[in-house]
């Protein structure tokens, strides 16, 4: 499957994630996408599973907030999520190292 919209992009995490890579990860993502590919999403780790629902989380541990359109570019490997953080379009809140680690759980992603 080749994902062509965010909605996609987030139903087919849970599929991808290295249950390895998230062995000791107990945590919420929570996902604030603006513009045409907007939306919210709740990405919650825990026990080696990974669960996608759409909607805002009370208390997420990290918040990452950008365009849809950035955020598949990010997804698909096309973005740094680096560069897109350094250059001002990719706003993070809460723990900043759970945000550094979720390329490494999705590695099949992009």
């Amino acid at each position: 499957m080749n994902p062509t919209t965010v909605k996609e992009f987030f139903q087919l995490l849970p599929s991808r994630l290295d249950s390895d890579a998230a062995e000791d990860l107990d945590a919420v993502y929570q996902f604030d996408l603006s513009g045409a590919q907007g939306g919210q999403y709740i990405l919650t780790i825990c026990e080696r599973t990974c669960h996608v629902v759409e909607g805002m989380h009370a208390a997420p541990h990290v918040v990452l907030s950008m365009t849809g359109e950035d955020c598949m570019k990010v997804l698909r490997g096309q973005l740094s999520g680096t560069a897109v953080a350094m250059s001002g379009r990719l706003k993070i809140s809460g723990d900043i190292g759970l945000a550094m680690r979720l390329k490494g759980l999705f590695p099949t992603v992009g």
